[in-house]
């Protein structure tokens, strides 16, 4: 039961590691991305895994992989947030 406990420790250390190390529940990131930032997911902005949120009054947006565990990261955020722009492009360059 031990190394199944610590291969998991590991590979839930490696994703956080490599998403920056923002990550919690779904339901915890969404809840958070709305009341501290303001953002809302940007329709039809999904990529796999992956959801453009973004706030026009802030001017803020965050790039966010969704874990089948439940559980969700911040892989990338910024500021100056440009609807003008093309939100396609922007989740293509970051996602690949």
């Amino acid at each position: 039961m031990k190394p199944v406990l610590t291969i998991a420790a590991l590979i839930f250390s490696v994703s956080t590691a490599l998403a920056g190390g923002v990550c919690m529940s779904s339901a915890e990131m969404e809840a958070s991305l709305v009341d501290w930032y303001g953002e809302t997911p940007v329709a039809g902005q999904e990529a796999k895994d992956t959801q453009l949120w973004v706030s026009e009054r802030n001017g803020t947006w965050s790039l966010v992989q969704y874990l089948p565990d439940g559980n969700s990261c911040v892989l990338d955020s910024g500021k100056d947030w440009n609807s003008d722009g093309d939100a396609g492009e922007l989740l293509a360059m970051l996602t690949d």
